[in-house]
């Protein structure tokens, strides 16, 4: 399909109207959890308990699900039992330790948990996964795209695959960005400016067949737009995922839309506990007018005189109309209620160093049921997607074999702490048969094929494959 710079514009005009009604409500997810800098304006905040939980929920995600500098996925063979699997299996380590090698020298750890605090805050994020040029230590750069910058739309396999980001660049950026590009001679910016002028550039990524088309148009409000760049990728640079999404919508929510009310409430709760906290310190008082005594000269500090008549009452403390008392009881059920929604205290690490190895994989267990539904959209929203680009990077640079762009052949399984809970309870019905078998003596033990039970808990459970290199094939 043919696009051109203005159709371009017209569909992201388009879908950028569609997204504004999110707009306001992202916002104040962000005043109550992420405040914005001094003199950026925003409402005062008096309670910090939603904006330390929502950094550990971040934090806890690249814990369970990314983890730094560890092997958090692996490629295995497809098929089980295939009869080159024993010389497959290597040369797909080999590939993934490639792979894991240069995340480990990028920014991968950096960038991702800012993706996951904005997924946090409010229920969509957005990554993208560029190459640096040869040479580099790394042979990818990553970015968190803030979600103001990013205009997304959903496409028919229900994933957002169509992505548009508009930045503002200036000239000598959008020059190396896009080599070799044209500007318009009336919209370059002076030599002797101070601050050269920023530029509006749209970013945007398509499905098109069986690749991912891109275009990159710039875009002034006054002069007709300018194509800068255009081409196909194997996958999309940009990868945007959410949390979890309502029927019918495009964007996603969040736990912090979720528990937004409560956070609300606690910050007011918080600040009339304070307004009321500074009437007791300080209290209310009442003075004749006697012409001696001026209440507004009146400092009430340790060891201070006040002047007063003769036969008057001076200064005399106005006695509240009531106490505050339940206001703590309020304030510690809002505060639950918020780290409840936030999980602060279900994926933290366990308070009590007593715990015995049972209690350990319970709370594995729970922790895997609570994000069951929220792992299974961003493993197919994000690190599928995230790892077939980066493979697609490597491919192309010829760091690993064509084997491994081979789906039919080769499964992506991943080694992440929440995914080694759920291979562990994959594992458990097949350990439980051959505990039950094998007690059943000589006779019943026979029936089981042990190589082919090996095959299945390493393929299951994560083993290296050269702990398979021995085993007699099918």
């Amino acid at each position: 399909m043919t696009m051109t710079p203005e159709a371009l514009l017209a569909r992201y005009r388009t879908a950028r109207e569609r997204r504004r009604p999110w707009e306001s409500l992202w916002q104040e997810c962000y005043d109550h959890v992420l405040p914005r800098t001094p003199g950026a304006g925003g409402p005062t905040l008096y309670d910090g308990t939603a904006a330390d939980a929502a950094e550990q929920l971040a934090a806890s995600l690249v814990s369970q699900l990314t983890p730094a500098w560890s092997h958090w996925f692996a490629l295995s063979p497809a098929r089980a039992g295939a009869g080159d699997e024993a010389a497959i299996a290597p040369v797909l380590e080999q590939a993934a330790e490639t792979l894991q090698g240069h995340l480990d020298q990028a920014n991968f750890a950096v960038e991702i948990h800012q993706a996951f605090l904005d997924l946090v805050v409010t229920g969509t994020a957005v990554l993208a996964v560029e190459e640096q040029a040869p040479g580099a230590a790394s042979a990818f750069r990553f970015a968190a795209i803030p979600l103001r910058e990013a205009v997304l739309e959903q496409g028919p396999s229900g994933r957002l695959d169509t992505v548009y980001r508009a930045a503002r660049l200036a000239e000598a950026d959008i020059r190396a960005r896009y080599p070799g590009v044209r500007l318009p001679a009336r919209l370059r910016g002076g030599e002797a400016d101070d601050e050269p002028a920023l530029l509006p550039v749209i970013e945007a990524t398509w499905p098109d067949r069986d690749a991912i088309r891109f275009m990159a148009v710039l875009a002034p409000d006054d002069a007709p737009p300018t194509l800068l760049a255009e081409g196909h990728f194997l996958e999309s640079p940009f990868i945007a995922f959410r949390w979890l999404k309502a029927p019918g919508e495009t964007y996603g929510r969040g736990p912090v839309m979720k528990a937004l009310p409560d956070i609300r409430t606690a910050q007011k709760v918080v600040e009339l506990v304070l307004k009321n906290a500074s009437i007791a310190v300080t209290g209310i008082w009442q003075a004749d007018d006697d012409g001696v005594l001026n209440p507004a000269n009146v400092r009430l500090v340790p060891g201070a005189i006040i002047p007063k008549a003769v036969g008057s009452q001076g200064l005399t403390p106005l006695a509240p109309p009531g106490r505050f008392d339940v206001s703590q009881l309020v304030l510690d059920d809002l505060r639950g209620r918020i780290r409840n929604a936030l999980l602060a205290d279900r994926l933290a690490p366990p308070a009590d160093a007593r715990m015995t190895a049972t209690e350990v994989m319970e709370r594995s267990v729970e922790t895997a049921r609570l994000l069951g539904a929220t792992y299974g959209r961003l493993q197919t929203e994000l690190l599928t997607p995230l790892i077939g680009r980066c493979l697609a990077i490597l491919g192309r640079r010829g760091e690993i074999p064509a084997l491994v762009r081979d789906g039919r052949r080769v499964s992506l399984r991943y080694r992440s702490p929440l995914a080694q809970v759920e291979a562990r309870a994959a594992a458990e019905p097949a350990l439980l048969w051959l505990q039950s078998v094998a007690a059943l003596g000589p006779d019943a033990a026979g029936l089981i094929d042990v190589p082919a039970a090996a095959r299945y808990l390493a393929r299951t459970l994560g083993a290296p494959a050269e702990l398979l290199a021995n085993l007699p094939q099918e």
